[in-house]
């Protein structure tokens, strides 16, 4: 019979903030935008991020939960791009 553990207010307390952490992909479903453009923001300092310890490559970023509230209820808003101008040939 497998071991039954019970969740103590500590290890509660560590996993709701497991929770308050979303991926970029949860993010980029949440606004409608691709994952490359989550990634630009941050790395651009646009929007607030923590960066995990990793291996290879890529960067492993986590953003707090209420990062992407105050995005979505409008009280934080995201600078606009400006378009580069285009080129005619």
């Amino acid at each position: 019979m497998p071991e039954q553990t019970t969740m103590t207010p500590k290890s509660q307390g560590a996993r709701q903030n497991e929770d308050d952490l979303l991926t970029i992909r949860e993010v980029a479903k949440s606004l409608r935008v691709d994952t490359t453009t989550v990634r630009r923001w941050i790395t651009h300092g646009i929007m607030d991020a923590i960066l995990l310890p990793h291996r290879g490559a890529r960067q492993t970023y986590r953003i707090r939960k209420k990062t992407l509230d105050n995005l979505l209820s409008g009280t934080t808003t995201l600078p606009k791009e400006e378009e580069e101008p285009r080129s005619e040939h």
